[in-house]
């Protein structure tokens, strides 16, 4: 199970972190990413971590304000977003997959959670 939470409303400009608690899996063996969709729009991939932690992988429209990180002792991952935009809001999600790459579509990703809405004022 996944449970997305930290989502809300945020002003343009502002921060949120995000967290996505994992339980039932064996977390350390499962690379996790972050995908958002917004209304009308198909789901898109954000950034992506490896089980080991590694070089994370990221949209280029996030590079340098979003941080996904991990930790494995707490069976969780965030996604740190600063300097928000009204072009982030979506409902964010996160997902896990049994492999040491980080698939960038959401076929690649077997378990998902609920989603957290993401809401930003212009």
């Amino acid at each position: 199970q996944l449970q997305a939470s930290g989502g809300g409303l945020v002003q343009t400009g502002g921060s949120l972190r995000l967290s996505c608690a994992v339980s039932g899996l064996t977390f350390r063996s499962y690379t996790m990413g972050w995908f958002r969709q917004a209304p009308g729009k198909e789901r898109e991939f954000v950034a992506g971590i490896t089980r080991g932690g590694g070089t994370p992988r990221y949209t280029d429209s996030v590079k340098g304000r979003f941080t996904i990180s991990r930790d494995n002792a707490k069976n969780t991952v965030y996604l740190q977003m600063i300097s928000l935009a009204p072009e982030d809001a979506a409902v964010y999600y996160c997902a896990a997959h049994a492999i040491g790459i980080v698939p960038t579509t959401s076929q690649g990703y077997k378990y998902w959670g609920q989603g957290t809405q993401v809401t930003v004022s212009s």
